[in-house]
This record gives structure tokens, C-alpha cells and sequence, in this order.
């Protein structure tokens, strides 16, 4: 399953790397190991536009539920995030990141922390 990685690198900008998890055989399907996380948080924004330079709290899965989100990092590249799209945003220190609304309307997403330790290769 695709996924995008926000990092922080060397030079303290962050970066995209997109990455995929482990899908494993189930009864179900395919799914992943049971990932580790601390809580379960949805969201909406209608008003802003833009959130400028920012870190996440901590690691987290963003997944966008409704409307389009751009994402732009320190070299200026811009990556844009539509519904069922999901981001692991690990770029806790540094630079980080700008949030840009890349629809109109209410954007609603849901977020869900890592424990900071947690591989998810």
C-alpha cells in the first residue's frame, strides 16, 4: 500500500520519499502488521488557507477523507494530497513543512499518532 514519507534530512529540510507498507496474506485479504498508535484524531478545515511552516506534534499518519491538501517542503517542491491519500508526516524537527488547501471547500482528514518507536517497515 502507497504512502508518502515527509522526513527531516541532514540539512534539517524536510523531504518526500514515497515508500510502501508490507501488505501480508490474511483471510481477509491483505494487511498490514498491527501498527502501534497512541490515539485517533479527525479533522476539518473550510477557512484557512494556509498553514505556514510548521513541524507535526509527532509521527503521524494524515489521511485525507474529503477535499485536497498541498503539501511544500524546503527545496520548494510541492506534492498534492487528494481523498484516500495517505501521508506519514515524520518531519518533527527543523524546517518542516507548509499545509496549503488544494480544494475548496472543507478539507476533513483523520490523524493517527505513532508511538515514537515504532518501525513500520
Amino acid at each position: 500500500m502507497k504512502f508518502t514519507r515527509i522526513f527531516t534530512g541532514d540539512d534539517e529540510k524536510s523531504h518526500f520519499q514515497d515508500d510502501l507498507l508490507n501488505l501480508n496474506d490474511a483471510e481477509i485479504g491483505k494487511i498490514t502488521t498491527p501498527l502501534e498508535v497512541s490515539n485517533l484524531i479527525f479533522g476539518e478545515i473550510e477557512n484557512i488557507n494556509e498553514i505556514t511552516w510548521h513541524n507535526p506534534p509527532c509521527r503521524q499518519f494524515i489521511v485525507m477523507l474529503e477535499g485536497a491538501m498541498e503539501i511544500e517542503i524546503g527545496d520548494g517542491s510541492k506534492k498534492v494530497f487528494n481523498i484516500g491519500d495517505i501521508l506519514l508526516a515524520e518531519d518533527t524537527t527543523g524546517q518542516g513543512h507548509v499545509t496549503r488547501a488544494a480544494s475548496s471547500g472543507k478539507r476533513k482528514y483523520m490523524v493517527i499518532p505513532l508511538k515514537h518507536n515504532l518501525e513500520i517497515k
